[in-house]
């Protein structure tokens, strides 16, 4: 399936490598430096309903700014991202507002490649559904039930050629992984979550209650697939990324990303189902965003209390405010989204553009290295628009000044630091900057 369009971010003069990430399985800061030319990413997508809402925009808006890191460095980036259209949740909301559940998934995936797009999300370089994969799943799912760690729990008819499980003992005993070595959670947490995310603990006739579904037995009504071995059926949650990031990244890939709440079971199992069958490690580093919450309550689908992207657009918002926004907050912290904090960043951004406006070729050579400084510290954002803020207010101090020189690659604008590495973009054809009046329209 296509992404979304973007614009090339402008090119820059290579600056270091070196990044440290905090790495959920270690719950450490760990090297992230990429030694080679090319830089790997799998960033779990949307299982498409109630997109685009904030906290889906966090994750993506984080990890765009690691994929903007990378190129900065000289790295070019292969970028991995699903979209999960095979899975109870869609199925489930499909059938309660009466629309079919293929309509529902098409739908939702076009307003969040619109609010990616919105937003300066580089799209991805593989875009792929779990739909258009399942040949891949099906692979997968045999090879680990002809080596014994996937097994069948018979189904509620009593049909022996029930669902398929992947086995955590037999995975464990079959190579490197172990549970919570990916997560970095422990037993009791896993125990916790599990049910509250997917997991069915209670199931009659699973090994362990934690073992996940890799293969759900065709059911009535619901879409499935012809699998030789295995039966007719459809993937599992966690095995989708397995075989997606397998097929289209190195092994290991260098990030595996995502939502906190990712953490376990989907990343934990999505190593284990792929490292079970070729005993190679899925990542090199688990990396998570934060939380968000809506005036100081857990923002959520069941609550009904989310924020989406295309309504604070559609309100008259704009995207470049609401990335300003989330990247005020560190990645990795739970923070709740209030309108009074969206207006100030709006102002940020208005101040920025004035001082843009009275120098609006400056060199941007000296911010370029303030920033990515900030970002290679576990892409510390906000640390990095406040190296904005100290180029604004000395810009507003010394009053309108002539270009010194036209922006080039070797010594970069201000604004084209600003849109290549945190993808904000201050000209644009609503905000084009007046260089001879030092001012800005409508300011």
């Amino acid at each position: 399936m296509e992404s979304w369009s973007a614009t090339q971010p402008p090119s820059l003069p290579p600056q270091s490598a070196r990044l440290e990430l905090f790495d959920s399985a270690t719950r450490s800061l760990q090297d992230a430096t990429v030694t080679g030319d090319q830089a790997s990413l799998y960033v779990c997508g949307i299982t498409p309903y109630d997109a685009t809402h904030l906290g889906h925009a966090n994750t993506y808006v984080a990890f765009d700014l690691l994929n903007r890191f990378w190129r900065s460095a000289g790295k070019s980036v292969v970028y991995t991202q699903n979209v999960t259209d095979v899975d109870d949740p869609l199925f489930e909301r499909a059938q309660s507002t009466n629309v079919d559940w293929q309509q529902l998934a098409e739908d939702q995936t076009n307003l969040f490649r619109s609010d990616m797009a919105q937003l300066n999300v580089l799209p991805p370089e593989y875009y792929l559904s779990v739909s258009e994969t399942v040949d891949w799943v099906i692979e997968i799912v045999t090879q680990l039930y002809e080596l014994g760690i996937a097994y069948p729990v018979p189904g509620d008819n009593g049909d022996p050629d029930g669902d398929l499980y992947f086995s955590i003992e037999a995975a464990e005993a079959a190579c490197n992984w172990r549970l919570g070595s990916v997560s970095g959670m422990s037993l009791a947490e896993m125990q916790q979550v599990f049910p509250e995310r997917g997991g069915d603990p209670k199931r009659p006739g699973k090994k362990n209650p934690l073992d996940p579904l890799v293969w759900k037995a065709a059911r009535e009504g619901e879409p499935s697939w012809d699998a030789a071995v295995i039966g007719r059926g459809r993937p599992g949650w966690h095995i989708e990324c397995s075989m997606i990031a397998r097929k289209t990244l190195p092994a290991p890939f260098d990030v595996q990303a995502g939502g906190s709440d990712l953490r376990f079971p989907h990343h934990e199992f999505s190593a284990a189902h792929a490292t079970a069958v070729d005993h190679t490690p899925m990542a090199r580093l688990y990396v998570h965003a934060g939380m968000v919450g809506l005036d100081g309550e857990k923002m959520s689908k069941s609550l009904g209390n989310l924020v989406l992207v295309s309504q604070l657009t559609a309100d008259g918002h704009e995207p470049a405010a609401i990335r300003a926004l989330l990247l005020n907050h560190h990645y990795r912290t739970d923070w709740s989204f209030t309108t009074r904090e969206l207006t100030d960043s709006a102002d940020r951004i208005a101040g920025w553009r004035r001082a843009l406006a009275g120098e609006a070729t400056q060199d941007g050579a000296e911010l370029l290295s303030a920033i990515h400084q900030a970002l290679s510290h576990d892409l510390d954002a906000p640390t990095a628009l406040q190296a904005v803020d100290v180029w604004a207010e000395s810009a507003h101090a010394r009053g309108p000044q002539p270009s010194a020189h036209a922006p080039t690659e070797a010594r970069p604008g201000v604004a084209e630091v600003m849109e290549a590495v945190l993808g904000i973009q201050l000209i644009t054809a609503d905000h084009p900057v007046d260089a001879e009046t030092a001012q800005i329209p409508g300011q």
